[in-house]
Order: structure tokens, then C-alpha cells, then sequence
């Protein structure tokens, strides 16, 4: 390479430099003179105290915008942790992400509210709220039902933390049925195995559903499918029993008129032994 060249390089290369430092300067300065008119609300920041942020959410909630009354809670949440409007924001906060069918969130959220503030005004609304979360979470009883077991254990904690709350009546019926779905499963399972003929299989998950969920109504059908699986396995004691403790607590039901006709057509008749399982247990069933 010549002289002038390498003399063309080193010129180009300084002017390049100085060219860049000019430019960082100039953006900088651009910058700094222009944040003045920057909105940083798009930048998802909020700049109002936290009091005319939560009356913004409140009326966002009125004019059913869910989701900007949500942005505008957790603003407030993040901005001004640990304080009375902080508080306040995160009980709406958990409220709009389950209106808006966020469940998962609103249980995060929910859950962060109850760790951080258990026994204060709300806590009992927001264990509710938790609750319902979960209750919309419950799937067909084809499907895997831990939805339920949570709705029950969240619905639970209403109840006996907060027994003289509003919620409690609502609590409790959805804990009915988030059970019956539970005993639902428990169903489906047994009537698989009674299909197949593996009735010692079948017998266990219907004896689930009498002793576990006896307030369900899944109660009837168990009692009659124990009386069929029995029979034909020919512990014919067992079905007459599950027959007659289904005959006294339900003697209208479809269910009792077809175990009776089953054990009718093999000459017997239902007839209770007390000292079966079926007897013992029928103590706590819904007909009794």
C-alpha cells in the first residue's frame, strides 16, 4: 500500500470516529431535550398518585374496560408496594384478572394478597376469590380433576377462616360441587372397570364414592353398581345389602327398581347385614 493511501485510511478512519462521537453527542442532546414530550404512559408507566390511579381502574370497571382497570391496578401495586392504596390495588387487581378469565393470575395474585395481608378486611374476598378461580378451572369428569381438590381446599379455608363472611353460602355450594365432580371421576373409573369385568377394581372406586362422597349425588348409581359387581362375583350378601341400604335411603330411585330386579331374577331378595362396610357406611349418606 503507498503513502497517500495509508494516509487516506487514517484520515477516513479519525473523521469516521469523530463522526460517531458528533452523532452520540447529538442523540444525547436530542434526547435530553425532547423527554419533556415523551409519553411515558406508552411506555406502560403511570405517573398519577396512586388514589387517582384506583379511582381511574374504578371507573375503567364501571365502563366494563376490564383490562385497563387491571393496568391501572397494577400500576399501583408495583409502584406503591406494601401501602394501604398498594393493599387496596391488589384485592382489585385479583378481581379483575378473574373477571377477565385469567385464572392462574388471579390465583398468583390472590395467593400474594393472602401471604401479605391474611387477616385484614378483605383477605376473607380474596381466599373467595381464589376459590372461584379454581371453580372455573374444573373440567369434564373425563378429565383430571385437581381443579376440583383446590376449589375444595380454597372454598375450606372460606368457611372455617372466615365463618361469618357472605361468602361462606356460596363456598360451600361450590365445594358440593367440586365433591361431586370428584365422586363424578371416582364414577367413571369404576364403571371402566365394571365394563372389563374386573370388578374388585370396579368395587374399590364405588366404595370411594359411598364412604368418601356420601353427600353426592353419584351415591345412588355407586350403591347399585356395588350391588351388580357383587353379585357377579357372587358375594351374593354384599349385594343384597348394597340393595337394601340403597332401597332405604332412596326407594323412589330408578337405581334401587334395577337392583331389585337383578337380585329378584337370581331368587333373593335385598336384605342388610350390619356388619357390612355398606351398612356402616350408610350412616353418613344423603338419603339417611
Amino acid at each position: 500500500m503507498n503513502h497517500v493511501g495509508s494516509v487516506g485510511m487514517r484520515r477516513t478512519a479519525r473523521l469516521t470516529l469523530v463522526s460517531l462521537v458528533l452523532i452520540g453527542a447529538g442523540f444525547g442532546m436530542t434526547a435530553c431535550q425532547s423527554d419533556k414530550d415523551i409519553d411515558i404512559t406508552k411506555l406502560g408507566m403511570e405517573t398519577d398518585p396512586p388514589e387517582v390511579l384506583y379511582n381511574q381502574g374504578l371507573a375503567n370497571l364501571k365502563a366494563g374496560n376490564m383490562a385497563e382497570a387491571g393496568r391501572k391496578f397494577d400500576s399501583i401495586d408495583k409502584q406503591n408496594p406494601f401501602t394501604e392504596w398498594g393493599r387496596k390495588a391488589l384485592v382489585m387487581s385479583t378481581f379483575t384478572k378473574y373477571r377477565l378469565g385469567r385464572n392462574e393470575d388471579a390465583i398468583s395474585t390472590g395467593n400474594r394478597y393472602m401471604s401479605q395481608y391474611p387477616q385484614s378486611q378483605d383477605s376473607a374476598y380474596v381466599q373467595y376469590l381464589i376459590g372461584l378461580a379454581y371453580s372455573k378451572q374444573i373440567a369434564d369428569v373425563t378429565q383430571d380433576q385437581k381443579a376440583a381438590t383446590r376449589t375444595i381446599d380454597a372454598m375450606t379455608k372460606v368457611v372455617k377462616d372466615y365463618p361469618n363472611s357472605e361468602y361462606v353460602e356460596d363456598a360451600q355450594a361450590k365445594i358440593r360441587f367440586a365433591r361431586d365432580q370428584l365422586a363424578g371421576k371416582e364414577m367413571q373409573i369404576g364403571r371402566y372397570y365394571l365394563e372389563r369385568k374386573e370388578y374388585l377394581a370396579a368395587v374399590r372406586r364405588f366404595r370411594n364414592v359411598v364412604e368418601q362422597y356420601p353427600n353426592t349425588n353419584q351415591v345412588e348409581e355407586a350403591l347399585a353398581r356395588l350391588t351388580e359387581a357383587y353379585y357377579a362375583m357372587g358375594i351374593v350378601e354384599e349385594a343384597q345389602t348394597a340393595a337394601a341400604v340403597l332401597g332405604r335411603n332412596y326407594p323412589d330411585s330408578q337405581w334401587y327398581a334395577d337392583s331389585y330386579k337383578l337380585l329378584h331374577s337370581g331368587g333373593v331378595e335385598p336384605r342388610e347385614n350390619r356388619g357390612s362396610w355398606i351398612s356402616r357406611a350408610a350412616g353418613k349418606l344423603v338419603g339417611a
